[in-house]
């Protein structure tokens, strides 16, 4: 039997290598095992060997067997098996490099945790998140949850976190009043958005929360009907009194930005001011405005206070307010906050507060390493997240030019013909802001502009004249990207590339809002950053967008860009590099470089002194 077999074995390999000179023929499935057989059997027959203490005399008859054993497979199996190795070659590269990108993580992750100092020092933790009065309708609380699962999954909504609210279709199933309603319909707004369905039961239900969504997708509605029905709950118990508040906070890293959010409570409170509920005192309190004014609305008692933060460090080491009764806190653009570097002003913050607060924290592009800071100041978080962070709208056609630096400026006005009026011009200087503003002007283009070193009555002046429609085109630095909502805006303009993709994707998010359809145009040449440009290379592929010559011939120099979960830079959350060649990172890390050399040099010479 055996003698047969080898036989067999033999006439096998012979005809196979005769036919393998002339063509490659197709090998049934039943000869392929006939081989894997084969093959398994040296391989045993050589452990045998081996663990009789023969290793040194079967070397070269293991690699005599294997040779013989790829002979007798056909040119198809070997293909799979020779990739097969590569991937496994490949696969072991790739956890070698991803243990190295989790040690720089870890190394330049924060170690302070977002935390109100005498929390730290007597050990405080909140095991429990706040309780409130809300429940979602009991019709729906019957419903398993595979089927609130399914209508996540519906609407791309992912949810993270114990014990999640269910997701809710319609605004009267979260119990809001009527005039709240009437409020919002009057605004076009009949049914709430993705981040709106499950962002508003988890507010409403007291649990802190992490919300990304892409631009223009209404996570304003998110924080601010909740805090209204909260403050009305809490006046219509007991009035606030003299000096007392607020009760919310709510924090933006731009004036324009706290001014709009101030401006939409507003008009929900007054709705329901008319309905005849409590009226709730609302104060925006940015620099560039009278402090005394601020001062005096305090003084009176005050609801909802939405603040920049440095105007509210001003009011708080001044004693003028306090956070003695607040529980409820909103970081908007919660990540451009920390990377504008307010991160130490927003954790002396959280010293003020005297007890436990439900804490939200919002942006569209957030990467993990600010979601894994922000937890630590988090009870029970609920993450919600619909689509990538740092995504962008798939409402937007992004289109890309390659324009010279000495055409950039003429060619503006061929632009402007592609869509018509409201456009959106953003560029990286304030020079360069001034410039356009003062060309668009000769060439009888009615334009504003708006950058940090116009004072405040101006800035405010040129954002009402152009969301008034009184002004076709608004010339702005990255002060007007973030967050901030005007009426169908057609078109954006990025005069240049910025300095990272976080800021394009804000950039363009300006238009394409609400379910509408926009184009943003931008300019690149040979002085855009390399790093930036494959970063928004792979931002267009993800999006299904034409990719320009000048992109497609960027090449990047790591093979594993697409690695799952692990896509992109986890630092900044950029898709065209990975964190060993971050430059964000980079730049971060050389200031602190920068900021020590500094304290050292001065330390040396007051020690001289």
């Amino acid at each position: 039997m055996k003698r047969y077999r080898r036989q067999e074995m033999d006439d096998s390999e012979s005809d196979l290598e005769k036919e393998a000179d002339d063509y490659v023929p197709y090998v049934p499935i039943k000869e392929r095992k006939k081989q894997m057989l084969i093959k398994h059997r040296i391989i045993s027959e050589l452990e045998k060997q081996k663990d009789s203490g023969q290793e040194s005399e079967n070397e070269e008859l293991l690699k005599q067997k294997e040779k013989e054993a790829r002979q007798a497979m056909s040119l198809l199996d070997q293909h799979h098996e020779f990739k097969d190795e590569e991937d496994e070659v490949k696969e072991t590269e790739m956890e070698k490099q991803l243990r190295e990108e989790q040690k720089i993580l870890e190394s330049v992750a924060e170690r302070k945790a977002l935390m109100a100092a005498t929390e730290l020092a007597k050990g405080i933790t909140y095991e429990e998140a706040l309780k409130t009065s809300w429940k979602p309708p009991r019709y729906i609380s019957a419903y398993s949850e595979e089927r609130h699962e399914k209508v996540r999954k519906k609407y791309g909504i992912l949810a993270e976190g114990n014990d999640c609210p269910p997701p809710l279709k319609r605004f009267r199933e979260m119990k809001f009043p009527k005039s709240i309603l009437n409020c919002l319909k009057a605004k076009g707004i009949t049914n709430p958005t993705p981040i709106q369905m499950q962002g508003i039961p988890v507010t409403l239900s007291g649990r802190d929360m992490i919300g990304i969504a892409f631009t223009g997708s209404g996570k304003t509605l998110v924080f601010t009907l909740p805090i209204v029905m909260f403050c009305i709950e809490q006046e219509k118990g007991l009035p606030f009194r003299k000096g007392e508040g607020p009760y919310g906070l709510l924090i933006s890293p731009s004036r324009e930005l706290a001014k709009q959010t101030a401006d939409i409570i507003k008009e929900f409170v007054a709705a329901l001011a008319r309905d005849g509920l409590p009226e709730l005192k609302v104060l925006c309190c940015i620099g560039g405005t009278s402090m005394k004014e601020q001062a005096e609305t305090i003084k009176h008692g005050v609801h909802i206070v939405v603040a920049t933060p440095g105007r509210l460090m001003d009011l708080l080491n001044k004693k003028i307010m306090n956070l003695d009764i607040c529980r409820y806190l909103c970081l908007d653009e919660a990540d451009r906050m920390i990377d504008m570097g307010f991160e130490d002003d927003v954790r002396e913050i959280f010293s003020y507060f005297k007890g436990q607060r439900q804490t939200l924290l919002f942006s569209a592009t957030m990467p993990k390493k600010i979601q894994n800071f922000a937890r630590s100041a988090l009870v029970q978080p609920i993450t919600v997240n619909v689509g990538r962070a740092g995504a962008a709208s798939l409402n937007i056609i992004q289109e890309v030019e390659y324009v010279r630096m000495d055409e950039k400026i003429v060619y503006l006005l061929e632009c402007l013909q592609k869509t018509g009026p409201p456009v959106l011009i953003f560029a990286e200087k304030k020079s360069d802001v001034d410039d356009i503003h003062e060309y668009l002007l000769l060439k009888s283009v009615e334009a504003v502009a708006v950058h940090g070193d116009k004072d405040q009555e101006d800035r405010h002046r040129s954002i009402q004249q152009y969301r008034n429609r009184e002004k076709d085109v608004l010339v702005a630095t990255d002060i007007a990207s973030k967050g901030l909502d005007f009426p169908s805006i057609q078109h954006v303009i990025n005069y240049d590339m910025p300095e990272d993709i976080e800021n394009y994707v804000h950039r363009i998010g300006r238009t394409g809002r609400s379910g509408k359809k926009g184009v943003a145009t931008t300019f690149i040449n040979k002085n855009s950053d390399e790093s930036v440009l494959l970063d928004l290379k792979h931002l267009l592929i993800e999006s299904k967008q034409k990719l320009p010559p000048v992109l497609a011939a960027l090449e990047s120099e790591h093979q594993y860009l697409n690695a799952g979960e692990q896509q992109g830079c986890s630092y900044c959350g950029g898709l065209g590099h990975r964190i060993t060649d971050c430059p964000k990172l980079q730049a971060v890390q050389n200031k602190q470089v920068g900021s020590i050399g500094k304290a050292d040099f001065l330390a040396s010479n007051s020690a001289d002194y």
